[in-house]
């Protein structure tokens, strides 16, 4: 247990395991933490303010409009304080309110008000917890990037056995302590992204060009995930309509050559996530004027391989990333296609998705993909919002790349 000197805002929501919220203060305040609660008044029915604030040596907030606290407005002062806000228990009816983006109360305004990352803690009946309601609303929060730890299976309060009861404070502890161990060791370290986005575009001559269907989304939000993390990210992107955020430094080109260029000057990086639909072939002869329908030349159109940008990360001894991650567009034999590709670019991971499929993939918000690492492990995405693709991506970076330098450990 190293968590210490952190700032924790505890909302406590209504349900029978929210008397857990007072092991989990225990476990912070033993630890030098500071924290804060939030008291919902559905909570309020199972753990009473004053033993709140006994355990925290804090005021308990209660309502959005409290007399006493004149000279703050406590659902952005509060936000800004935390370094992180959890939620338990997170119900079945809080989290629908929180997929609506209601700001009702207190609680829900400080959620809806916040900059900070969020933590659910989910605990509610077996029944409520597969609702088909319940899982897209679930589904909706990861997308709005909302953490989550369990629900666990076990037996519940009201006697039946399932997926429902809510995570230990051991547990939520631990998550804790996991989740600010990255953060420090993200910080510490600095570390460096960059990622590759969008088609590029290879001319034929002035109003002609070879190119593809890629929006560029996936590679956008994967630099939004990484930058979140605290990740010092720059985004390389061929032609598309996004915009990216402010703290993302973008580099915008047309060409293969020209995405070619720009990444070798932003060496060394940490890690490096070739998300881009780079055009594979571009032609030798390139007219300066407009061709003609009739122009002869057309009949004998040559054209040249581009260089292989993520294989020249792999293989460059010099500034080679500590994680390299290729993408494997596909229409057959997806994960066989890519593993092929894995080996031969010599990358650490290769995410593959299957782009004839017109529901996700290229001009779409979804995606649904195969992470193959060098060990041959696959993790399988079912279709699902870039968005939430890309935070798995990103975590799936971070540990790897913890695992992998030893000057973590």
């Amino acid at each position: 247990m190293k968590i210490k000197n952190k700032k924790i805002l505890i909302i406590i929501g209504g349900g029978i395991s929210a008397y857990k919220s007072l092991d989990l203060i225990r476990l912070l305040k033993k630890n030098k933490n500071e924290v804060k609660v939030i008291l919902t008044k559905s909570g309020k029915e199972f753990v009473t303010p004053l033993s709140i604030t006994t355990l925290t040596n804090s005021k308990t907030f209660e309502d959005v409009f409290d007399k006493n606290s004149e000279a703050e407005i406590d659902h952005i002062s509060l936000s800004r304080w935390a370094d992180l806000i959890v939620v338990l228990p997170a119900t079945a009816n809080f989290m629908t309110k929180l997929s609506l983006g209601k700001a009702e109360d207190l609680a829900t305004t400080v959620i809806l008000a916040s900059n900070k990352d969020i933590l659910l803690v989910p605990a509610m009946n077996v029944r409520m917890w597969i609702h088909k309601a319940t899982q897209r609303n679930v589904k909706t929060l990861k997308d709005y990037g909302y953490l989550f730890i369990g629900p666990e299976k076990g037996e519940m309060a009201c006697g039946e056995y399932g997926e429902g009861k809510m995570s230990s404070p051991r547990q939520i502890f631990s998550f804790l302590d996991n989740y600010f161990n990255k953060k420090n060791i993200i910080k510490k370290r600095k570390l460096r992204a960059l990622v590759t986005a969008g088609p590029t575009r290879e001319y034929i001559d002035p109003v002609r060009y070879i190119s593809n269907e890629s929006s560029g989304k996936q590679g956008y939000e994967i630099a939004e995930a990484l930058s979140r993390l605290g990740i010092e990210t720059t985004l390389i992107t061929g032609p598309t309509n996004l915009v990216s955020n402010k703290d993302i430094k973008t580099k915008k080109i047309i060409t293969a050559s020209e995405m070619f260029e720009t990444v070798k000057k932003n060496l060394p990086v940490d890690i490096a996530v070739c998300a881009a639909a780079v055009t594979d072939f571009k032609p030798i002869y390139k007219s300066k004027s407009k061709l003609k329908k009739d122009n002869l030349r057309l009949k004998s159109f040559e054209l040249q391989k581009n260089i292989d940008i993520v294989e020249f990360l792999s293989k460059n001894n010099k500034h080679r990333p500590k994680i390299v991650i290729g993408f494997a567009a596909e229409t057959e034999n997806l994960d066989k296609n890519a593993l092929s590709k894995l080996k031969q670019k010599n990358c650490d991971i290769i995410i593959a998705n299957d782009v004839s499929k017109k529901d996700s993939g290229f001009n779409s918000d979804y995606n649904r993909v195969s992470i193959i690492d060098n060990s041959g492990k696959i993790k399988v995405v079912k279709k699902n919002k870039k968005s939430f693709i890309a935070n798995i991506i990103a975590d799936i970076i971070l540990d790897k790349i913890l695992i992998n330098d030893r000057s973590f450990n």
